[in-house]
């Protein structure tokens, strides 16, 4: 508790409005790869507390869209649209499909976490499980040129996440961002111009 107060980050947060210290690591990385772009619509799957999509929806804008998913409640943010329920169920998935309405989203996020039992496989496991279907749901619904980013966790399955990831984009990235903390095991994976049937 006292490493979260004390925080610079959190304390940035705070100061200048956003919902979570997240939303500087989603902003560097998007200053470095130009993800945001005004008029996009982007999916935030593990929104709450909506650092993310508070920063999604600022860089694209009046035009753009940003459709938000959690199993916890979230207060609303203005030009995001959210949905309360679980990812891993197929009527909440049906729900977010109807409100894209056919539109197909430019830039998947996930910065999924299971709760943490302190079961260091087992969290593993769990964590690798949530990118896993973050990545079924960008392969089956972005745009050709769209992109994901994904949370993971540096593990046992990683290697082989990683993989999965370049049979599915053209390009795929490693970010570590500055506000993700140095004794944290988590990674994002940015793959980008996905690839399509010939």
């Amino acid at each position: 508790m006292r490493e979260h107060v004390a925080d610079p980050y959190v304390q940035l947060a705070r100061k200048e409005g956003w919902r979570s210290r997240a939303a500087f690591k989603l902003m560097e990385i998007d200053d470095r790869d130009k993800l945001l772009r005004p008029g996009n619509v982007v999916v935030d799957l593990g929104a709450a507390p909506g650092g993310w999509s508070q920063a999604a929806a600022r860089r694209v804008g009046p035009k753009g869209r940003v459709l938000a998913l959690d199993l916890l409640e979230m207060q609303g943010i203005n030009g995001v649209e959210f949905i309360q329920g679980d990812f891993r169920e197929d009527a909440v998935l049906r729900r977010l499909e109807t409100l894209l309405a056919g539109q197909r989203p430019h830039l998947t996020l996930s910065d999924m976490a299971p709760n943490i039992s302190g079961v260091a496989l087992a969290d593993q496991a769990r964590g690798m499980a949530l990118a896993e279907l973050a990545l079924e749901f960008a392969v089956t619904h972005l745009r050709p040129e769209g992109a994901l980013l994904v949370k993971v966790f540096q593990g046992s399955d990683y290697a082989r996440f990683v993989r999965a990831m370049r049979e599915h984009f053209v390009r795929v990235a490693t970010r570590k961002p500055a506000a993700s903390r140095d004794r944290s095991a988590e990674v994002y994976l940015l793959g980008r111009q996905r690839r399509t049937e010939s």
